[in-house]
């Protein structure tokens, strides 16, 4: 029994032993329990005097703008209201009807031609002229599937990467960093968004279905600003960008797996997130100190300056992989079936498709927001291979065959593959006729690697 009535009985003698000793986090959890880290927030000017633990009363105070209380491990509706006056800055006008019907015009005339460059039926149900927020308001439900994964897999892993009896003293602080980190991780996703509400043409750009089934939605605002300069009149890019629109449209709505899939390899990257402790210990120490919490702007250099920046783990750069390859095996389709609708019907098509891949060359709206949000960066020379190897495709076995190589993931086309485009199934001709059945047997046959 100890004589200092502040003490508890069951507390160890040495009060200021460090429970995380032996441990990457031995040093940001100092001496005197949790010191450590009251001395890395002090350099916040949140620590109390010689290093000991901060006031948390005031430290919720100053983080109270970032943390208010929410569902889930981001704050969406701070995310999407920073997103939305991101996108604000510059003019975003709704878009007039008479821009909603040329958009509906241009839509159904690409359906139409695309009839007959693919196998695929239409898969347009209603068509949609968005401005900048309206774009970011119907694509928010299909972000949140694919972010909160991300968010919660990052939050999850501060604690994961602590000892079982460390996890335990440490609690009340890793409720503070995760509420902190779910905090900057919203205000980096409404920044993001904001951003790309501000580039993207469709709802299909990124090659993603963010919209409802069947949603074929044009930005008319960022479709204005990327055709100005090309020498090509807006009606002719407006059709363009509308044959892409519903070459997606068909191909998410006639592969049924798909979808789940280009999902699945987020939430894969998600499950494979891992904190290497003791190579962030230092950079968190490094980082925290003169930060202000009370200064969005300090804080946000926190997030840009690295901090969540993590190594990726063996899972997370083999789901990565599969989401690229996929993502360019949907352009490379798209481009194809949209070069083949427009070879004699327009003239402008081939420098449209040029400006088109320049644009994703040069960093265009997936590029940008992968590498914010996912941490993937698209190759653009995926994009061509994968065009490429689908053209070669249709031109030894024919349309049939080109797509239906989608009826099945493990029909894709891998990496390898997009390395040697002309070489896919090089040996293969065009199949003679075959009843359903004999087709059923051969596709089991494959599938079971007989």
């Amino acid at each position: 029994m100890s004589d200092d009535p502040g003490k508890n009985s069951d507390e160890p003698e040495e009060s200021g032993q460090n429970p995380f000793k032996g441990t990457p986090f031995e040093q940001l959890f100092g001496a005197g329990g949790l010191g450590g880290l009251g001395g890395a927030l002090g350099g916040m000017g949140l620590g109390g005097p010689g290093g000991q633990m901060p006031d948390l009363g005031q430290l919720f105070s100053q983080l109270q703008s970032l943390m208010q209380p929410h569902e889930g491990t981001l704050n969406w509706d701070y995310a999407l209201d920073l997103a939305r006056k991101s996108a604000a800055r510059t003019s975003d006008p709704s878009p007039t009807q008479k821009q909603k019907d040329a958009v509906a015009d241009a839509v159904r005339l690409a359906d139409h031609w695309l009839d007959e460059t693919t196998s695929f039926p239409s898969g347009v149900t209603s068509t949609a002229a968005w401005s900048r927020a309206e774009w970011i308001v119907g694509t928010t439900d299909v972000w949140k599937v694919l972010v909160e994964p991300i968010a919660e897999g990052s939050v999850n892993a501060l604690g994961g990467a602590l000892p079982e009896e460390a996890r335990a003293m440490s609690a009340p602080i890793l409720g503070i960093l995760g509420k902190a980190v779910g905090a900057m991780l919203a205000t980096q996703i409404g920044s993001g968004l904001g951003a790309l509400a501000g580039d993207v043409l469709s709802v299909s750009d990124i090659g993603l279905p963010l919209a409802p089934a069947g949603k074929a939605a044009l930005v008319p605002a960022n479709i204005a600003a990327f055709a100005e300069g090309l020498d090509v009149t807006e009606d002719d890019v407006l059709l363009y960008l509308a044959l892409r629109e519903a070459a997606h449209q068909r191909l998410f709505a006639h592969v049924p797996w798909l979808r789940e899939h280009l999902i699945g390899a987020v939430a894969d990257y998600a499950r494979g997130i891992e904190i290497n402790a003791e190579g962030i210990q230092g950079r968190i120490e490094e980082q925290m100190r003169g930060v202000d919490p009370a200064n969005p702007e300090s804080m946000q250099e926190l997030l840009d300056g690295g901090l969540f920046d993590l190594p990726k783990s063996p899972a997370q750069e083999a789901a990565l992989n599969r989401l690229e390859v996929t993502l360019a095996l949907v352009e490379g389709w798209v481009d194809e079936v949209v070069g083949q609708a427009t070879h004699e019907r327009m003239p402008a098509a081939t420098k449209l498709q040029e400006a088109f891949r320049r644009r994703r060359a040069a960093g265009g709206p997936a590029e940008e927001t992968f590498a914010t949000l996912v941490g993937l960066e698209l190759r653009p020379r995926r994009l061509r291979d994968a065009s490429t190897l689908w053209g070669s495709l249709r031109t030894r076995q024919g349309t049939e065959a080109r797509d239906g190589v989608w009826m099945h993931p493990d029909l894709l086309p891998t990496a390898a593959d997009l390395d040697d485009p002309l070489g896919f199934r090089e040996d293969a001709s065009a199949p003679a006729e075959m009843t359903d059945d004999d087709f059923d047997a051969g596709l089991k046959r494959l599938l079971d690697g007989e």
